[in-house]
């Protein structure tokens, strides 16, 4: 394609003299000449020829001159290179025009080879001008692309997360029914339709979402008094949201409005807005459903006192596939993009005002309409249905207790926001365990904390804390760090799992699992708590241990070993050394240090106290220039006797065989 040319002179010979001189170029196609008389003529031709390349313009020309020109063209944002042609060649003419944004500037007469030199120039200039703005655009056309790329990954994670979460539930059951039928109860049944529905509407949501934006989804209008079922859909949350310890208010101005709306998608909307305001307030919060009446408007707000949403995410809180990362995770983000696009369908409008940690009020309007056939009560079927499928999922179920709560069976922390998933890994896992559970991973670190137990089982994606950083926290903690922790999380892809045993996680199952696997996996993990013992078992040869034929990481471990014994010799001949003193100075509480001592060598904190005095003393008594009862007092025993008799218990023979 020829090089586009605008020539701006008011000299007719000019443009003769043009055509004659590039007359070969003309001829090959190299260049395309357009002329124009001055610079208002100019501007129209470059508005009517995007294809002009580049501009040569005289100055002094009738109409507008080539200043004006210039100064015209910058304003208009247009990149078109421009190069003054002009027998006003003084420094004065040559610095406004540059200073207008002007490329080049010759002198007239022209010389031609000059300003063929000078076309060729701009040309170049011009192409690499288009290779990087095609380069940014490709730049902005990638970014673009790889943050779609990232949603969607997101979306299908969440979405993968939110089926398999059901499953499990189905599948693990069903399975333990056929092993064992007579294991079927009347819950077990009750859980598996619940789970069956919840994956239903997940699949219901995304064709729903096709069909509104495909246009292919109706009203189905009826005209009756709204306000019933507000208050009704209220009621129906208020079991839920006192399960939270969350209070839920009705607020009505209007004891009665009669007007047009689908009961079905309507209750889909206020449902969505209510269940989101439940799981993302605190136990203590608020929440408000506000009706009020504008001339022909419905306003509704629903307000709740949580988590609210950072500032910088409210405007995409209603994009499809969008998740806030605040206080709560997971689910699919197409929650309120359907909400958004059923109140787009029923002509009215839906805003947010959030802040963060504050709360949020979504705000709903409605066309106010009496056009529909006039029904006296609502069939409440559809509706009820809509309910309870976003509340089943945050209904915390009743947890079969333990008959038999044996202290000898080892304590297991289950980390699971999911009702349904905890209820069935405790049925799993009952028999063999002590099960204490949290619902969140801030929760699972307080209790973590709290009680030290043998082993813990977590779920990845979940309020607050999540799973990854759950066991990062617990693994960098000296006083939890020895605890096997094992991931349990639809996030099933490799990177997650690298991820996962990367924060220090000792095993990575994905949901659904295998009920002998699960247990296979903490029977393993518990058999890594003997290597520790074994480890440990002899403090007189202390830590430093081969580790090259072990995959389990002594080194947190070792710290705190080292660190205990150090203590402890540091104030051997201490009588006043207590297991007090021995825990405030390590900087825990006794039930931690007991707790972590038990597991890592097998004895209470008196005993290891006991157990490092007396190897002191047995590398004592190897100096013949001490009596045993002098070595007694040297290693803080105020008791000889006491002292003869603690060490035959722990090395199976009396003081006087180790002598020197």
């Amino acid at each position: 394609m020829p090089t586009q040319i605008l020539f701006v002179d008011d000299e007719p010979q000019l443009q003769r003299l043009i055509r004659q001189r590039f007359r070969s170029e003309l001829r090959e196609g190299t260049y395309h000449f357009l002329f124009a008389e001055n610079g208002q003529e100019a501007l129209d031709m470059i508005a009517h020829h995007p294809e002009i390349d580049m501009v040569l313009t005289d100055i002094n020309m009738p109409v507008m001159d080539g200043l004006t020109f210039l100064s015209r063209l910058r304003a208009s944002g247009s990149l078109l290179k421009t190069i003054v042609v002009s027998a006003y060649g003084d420094m004065s003419n040559i610095r406004k025009a540059m200073n207008m944004g002007a490329f080049d500037f010759l002198t007239k007469p022209i010389d031609f080879v000059d300003l063929k030199t000078t076309i060729e120039k701009t040309i170049q200039e011009n192409l690499l001008l288009r290779q990087a703005q095609q380069a940014k655009q490709l730049a902005e056309k990638n970014k673009q692309l790889k943050e779609l790329d990232e949603i969607k990954s997101h979306f299908f994670t969440n979405i993968s997360h939110e089926l398999r979460t059901p499953l499990t539930v189905i599948t693990g059951i069903a399975q333990q029914l056929q092993e064992n039928p007579e294991r079927l109860k009347e819950d077990s049944i009750e859980t598996i339709r619940r789970n069956s529905d919840r994956l239903l509407e997940l699949i219901n949501q995304i064709l729903d979402l096709r069909k509104l934006e495909s246009g292919k989804m109706s009203l189905h209008l009826v005209q009756s008094d709204i306000t019933k079922l507000c208050n009704y859909i209220t009621n129906s949350f208020r079991f839920l949201a006192e399960q939270k310890g969350v209070q839920l208010h009705y607020l009505s101005d209007e004891d009665q409005l009669l007007m047009d709306y689908d009961p079905e998608k309507f209750s889909r909307i206020l449902t969505n807005l209510i269940s989101n305001a439940i799981k993302h307030t605190d136990k203590g919060g608020h929440i408000y459903l506000m009706l009020s009446r504008q001339d022909k408007l419905l306003k509704i707000k629903v307000k709740d006192t949580g988590c609210g949403i950072p500032a910088d995410q409210v405007p995409f809180i209603f994009n499809r596939f969008f998740q806030a990362k605040g206080k709560a995770t997971g689910g699919t983000g197409i929650g309120l993009s359907l909400v958004k696009e059923l109140v787009a369908l029923m002509e009215g409008a839906i805003s947010v005002d959030s802040e963060w940690k504050k709360g949020s009020i979504f705000s709903l309007t409605l066309p106010i309409n009496n056009n529909a056939p006039i029904i006296e009560e609502n069939d409440h079927n559809n509706v009820e249905r809509s309910i309870q499928l976003h509340t089943a999922s945050q209904v915390k179920p009743s947890i079969e207790l333990q008959d038999n709560f044996d202290e000898n069976l080892p304590e297991l922390l289950i980390v699971e926001d999911n009702q349904d998933i905890l209820t069935y890994l405790t049925s799993c896992l009952k028999d063999q365990y002590r099960i204490i559970s949290a619902a969140d991973g801030e929760a699972g670190l307080e209790k973590a904390l709290e009680v030290i137990p043998d082993i813990i089982i977590s779920d990845v994606m979940m309020p607050r804390k999540d799973g990854f950083e759950l066991c990062e926290t617990l693994k960098q903690d000296q006083r939890t760090s020895h605890i096997p922790i094992v991931l349990l999380t639809a996030k099933a892809g490799v990177e997650n799992r690298i991820r996962g045993l990367s924060r220090g996680a000792d095993a990575y199952l994905s949901k659904p699992f295998n009920e002998e696997e699960l247990d296979a996996t903490l029977q393993q993990l518990l058999k890594q708590r003997t290597l520790l013992r074994e480890r440990y078992a002899n403090l007189e040869e202390g830590v430093e241990k081969d580790q090259s034929k072990s995959d389990y990481d002594f080194a947190p471990e070792d710290d705190f070993i080292k660190k205990a014994i150090a203590l402890i010799e540091e104030n051997i001949n201490d009588t006043q050394f207590t297991v007090p003193v021995f825990c405030r100075q390590m900087g825990m509480s006794y039930p931690v240090i007991h707790r972590k001592l038990a597991a890592l060598v097998g004895k209470s904190p008196a005993l290891f106290i006991r157990a490092i005095r007396l190897y002191q003393a047995k590398k004592l008594l190897r100096q013949p220039e001490k009596n045993i009862t002098e070595i007694a007092y040297e290693v803080g025993f105020t008791d000889p006797k006491y002292f003869s008799r603690a060490f035959s218990e722990e090395f199976k023979a009396p003081p006087s065989t180790f002598r020197g």
